[in-house]
C-alpha cells in the first residue's frame, strides 16, 4: 500500500471514529469466513460499519482526537466496528459473538469521550433496546394520565352504584 493509498484509508477512518456515537475493537483472529460474513451482515442490518483496520493506520487516524485512548486496544489482529446510532444492539451482537466464539474477542470501545472496557460492553449489550426503552418511558409518561382518568370515572361511578342501592332498598 502505498503512502497516498494509506492517507485515503487514515482521513475514511477518522471521518468514521469522529461521525460514530460508539466505536467497538476486537480480536477476530481465527474466525473462518463464514462467521465473520454473518456478522457483517447483522451489523449491517442495525447500520454499523464494521472493518479490518491496520494498528498503525487506526492510531493515526485516532491522533489528536479523544479516540486516542483506544492505543492500548490496538495490539494484534484489529477489527472495528463504527456505529452512528444504536449502540445496544452492536454491543450485543459482539458480547452474544465473543461469549459463543472462542476466536471472537472484544478488547475494548470508546463512546462519549471514554474508554469502554469490556465489561461495560458487555453492560451495554445487556440494556434493552432502543424501541423497548422508548416503549417503557411511553408507558411511564401515559400512567398518570391514564390513573387521573379512572380516579375520574370512579366519582360518577360510585355515585350510580349508590343511587341503584337506593332505588333497590326503596323497591323492596
Amino acid at each position: 500500500m502505498n503512502k497516498e493509498a494509506k492517507g485515503k484509508v487514515v482521513s475514511a477512518l477518522a471521518e468514521l471514529l469522529s461521525s460514530s456515537k460508539a466505536t467497538f475493537v476486537a480480536d477476530y483472529r481465527g474466525m473462518d469466513v463464514e462467521a465473520v460474513n454473518k456478522l457483517r451482515g447483522d451489523l449491517r442490518q442495525l447500520g454499523v460499519d464494521y472493518r479490518v483496520a491496520k494498528n498503525t493506520l487506526l492510531r493515526l487516524a485516532a491522533k489528536g482526537t479523544a479516540a486516542e485512548c483506544l492505543n492500548d486496544c490496538l495490539q494484534g489482529p484489529t477489527a472495528v466496528a463504527f456505529t452512528a446510532e444504536d449502540v445496544a444492539g452492536p454491543a450485543k451482537i459482539l458480547a452474544d459473538l465473543s461469549r459463543d466464539s472462542k476466536f471472537f474477542e472484544i478488547k475494548g470501545g470508546f463512546m462519549d469521550g471514554k474508554l469502554l472496557s469490556v465489561e461495560d460492553i458487555k453492560a451495554l449489550a445487556d440494556l434493552p433496546s432502543r424501541e423497548v426503552l422508548l416503549a417503557k418511558l411511553l408507558g411511564s409518561i401515559n400512567a398518570p394520565a391514564t390513573n387521573f382518568v379512572g380516579v375520574l370515572a370512579a366519582v360518577p361511578r360510585s355515585l350510580v352504584r349508590v343511587l341503584a342501592a337506593i332505588q333497590d332498598q326503596k323497591a323492596a
